[in-house]
């Protein structure tokens, strides 16, 4: 039995077209796999704390040197970590705001990256820790953006996915959602077909 971690961070709710696609895409693998544990979490709803010093300083520290607030700090990361460690699949929805990821999306990976934890140094480099995993993201956006200099969403999650080991990503564009009802409609049309197949492959 495999586990799917869906992670939402659009502050549009109900309203927003990464969530909708997310929820699609879960449809389409239940419905073939019924099976699948599916964990969601909301990062606009439920957000990852913002990296600050106190916390930057608890992730360094050892255990019993921890005060009280930094070790609360570490556990709400290590829980994090541990729901990642138990999904097979991780689906992350993200809308691009400004050029960028949502800073509730940058702020959850934040608490991943972990020296010793979800990667390590070596003489060759960083090296991943949480690899055996894939991930699926759908990214939406008003205007057209793919592979363009200022697109910094996807080079973003794929960076930051690598540098923890996980290294297969697929990605599912829903672009020029904003430049009229006939390129949005065209456009979630286009996502939806390729998260079908992408169920489809995956089950």
């Amino acid at each position: 039995m495999s586990t799917l971690l869906v992670i939402r961070s659009s502050l549009a709710g109900a309203a927003s077209h990464s969530n909708r696609l997310a929820t699609r895409y879960v449809e389409r693998l239940t419905a073939r796999d019924p099976a699948l544990r599916v964990r969601e979490r909301d990062l606009a709803v439920h957000p990852a704390g913002a990296l600050d010093a106190t916390r930057l300083a608890a992730f360094a520290l050892p255990a019993e040197a921890r005060t009280a607030e930094q070790a609360r700090f570490v556990a709400e990361s290590d829980a994090l970590i541990d729901e990642l460690k138990a999904a097979d699949v991780v689906l992350i929805a993200a809308p691009m705001y400004n050029f960028g990821v949502p800073s509730q999306l940058k702020n959850w990976f934040d608490q991943l990256a972990r020296a010793g934890v979800t990667f390590r140094y070596t003489a060759a480099g960083p090296e991943g820790l949480l690899g055996g995993r894939r991930a699926v993201l759908l990214t939406t956006r008003g205007g057209r953006h793919r592979d363009a200099p200022e697109d910094h969403v996807v080079p973003y999650v794929r960076t930051m996915l690598g540098f923890i080991g996980i290294g297969e990503l697929e990605v599912v564009y829903a672009e020029g959602l904003a430049i009229s009802s006939d390129e949005r409609e065209r456009a979630l049309a286009a996502a939806e077909a390729h998260i079908d197949v992408l169920a489809a492959r995956a089950a």
